[in-house]
């Protein structure tokens, strides 16, 4: 989007504020069908926690994706969106039995990453198809903390523990009809995707008759000029073809599945902040915004870059801001960054905000939470309003002392 444009969304519906654009939505979805279109099956699971706005849900049910959810909310988020409960894939992480049961009553794929619970689930329920979510061992995320395919990782079942998955399944007679891993975010590295992809397809013929093969996402998109990113073109031809050669020796056609999540919305979002104040130290400029870790967490909790650039003043002589929130915490969005001179009032604009933004955002502070805007066909529509002062107290219960 053009700034002229972010501008007037600023001042219509006020800042701080989440625009999305599902034009670049519409076209990454294309982007990966694209590059995996000589796979005969192939299924597209939307996760939903990268930014779970259930206007931005209707948009990845029009495009006929499925919905990766890791909660029952989720879960219940899809299905009012109009997702058909077999088009929804539910991937929990330490949840209790009772929330999977909750979730199989309505009929949506079960994925199951840890021992305990698929021997529970299937002496009680060994009817109920199950996919299973593989731990490979393998780091292809970019950092400890956004690779979840590692040894020490918390999630899926361990590579080596194969073996007593089997003995579940005999002793349960439960059926497993599918399989899952998910190595972790900023996948650069093919080859090591393309390993950890030949685990997972020797763990499918493990198993007598799978459906699908869920080898999660991670892509990475770029985040500054010049950024790297996962070559999805290159991904499809060496995967496709491998993916295809073990149909053949599996003897069955199955369905190929990602779970993208980033890779469809991060690049699709941008983050509008007020500046309230330049602050001269003897050493650094901070421009302080109307925002803070309570809107957009990921730079402090991530380490993650977002570009940020003054839409109102993009022809002004270029200094170094390190550009702070207005939370009692360090919030530092990003520090030393060459910028556009910048003057209280100036609207800063973050990039890359579609995914992992709005969704992990919070009250701290007793800060409200923003607005969220989405363009749609050229019209722009308020999809979440502003929170107020009511919205602080809801669930709060006020007792006589």
């Amino acid at each position: 989007m053009n700034r002229e444009a972010l501008l007037k969304l600023t001042d219509k519906y006020q800042s701080p504020l989440y625009v999305y654009d599902t034009e670049k939505i519409i076209s990454q979805y294309k982007k990966i069908t694209t590059a995996f279109s000589k796979v005969k099956s192939l299924k597209i699971n939307y996760a939903a926690k990268a930014l779970s706005n259930i206007n931005i849900l209707k948009v990845f049910n029009s495009l006929k994706s499925g919905l990766d959810t890791v909660s029952i909310q989720e879960v219940k988020l899809g299905l009012l969106a109009g997702f058909a409960p077999e088009n929804i894939i539910y991937t929990p992480n330490g949840v209790s039995l009772q929330e999977i049961e909750e979730v199989a009553k309505l009929g949506i794929q079960i994925n199951i990453d840890n021992l305990s619970i698929l021997e529970l689930f299937g002496q009680k329920h060994p009817k109920i198809p199950v996919c299973i979510r593989i731990n490979p061992h393998i780091m292809a995320g970019g950092n400890s903390k956004i690779s979840v395919g590692h040894i020490d990782s918390k999630f899926g079942i361990s590579i080596h523990q194969v073996p007593h998955i089997k003995r579940v399944v005999e002793n349960t007679g439960m059926h497993i009809n599918g399989v899952h891993m998910h190595t972790g975010s900023d996948i650069l590295d093919i080859d090591t995707f393309l390993r950890a992809s030949e685990i997972l397809f020797n763990t499918a013929k493990e198993f007598k008759n799978i459906d699908f093969i869920d080898f999660g996402s991670g892509f990475k998109v770029p985040y500054k000029n010049d950024d790297i990113s996962t070559n999805i073109e290159e991904l499809g031809k060496k995967l496709t073809q491998r993916f295809n050669n073990f149909c053949k020796e599996y003897g069955k056609d199955v369905t190929l599945m990602f779970e993208p999540g980033k890779f469809l919305v991060s690049e699709a979002g941008y983050f509008l902040a007020k500046v309230n104040v330049i602050k001269q130290t003897t050493s650094t400029v901070f421009a302080g915004i109307d925002s803070g870790l309570n809107h957009l967490i990921r730079p402090m909790f991530y380490n993650s870059y977002h570009h940020i650039e003054n839409i109102s003043n993009p022809k002004g002589r270029e200094r170094f801001y390190s550009i702070v929130g207005y939370i009692c915490e360090s919030d530092t969005f990003g520090s030393n960054r060459r910028i556009n001179e910048i003057s209280e009032e100036d609207i800063l604009c973050f990039h890359n905000a579609g995914a992992y933004c709005y969704s992990m955002s919070s009250n701290y502070n007793s800060r409200y939470r923003p607005a969220e805007v989405m363009i749609y066909k050229g019209k722009d529509y308020l999809i979440r309003q502003r929170e107020t002062f009511d919205d602080i107290l809801k669930n709060q219960v006020e007792i006589s002392l």
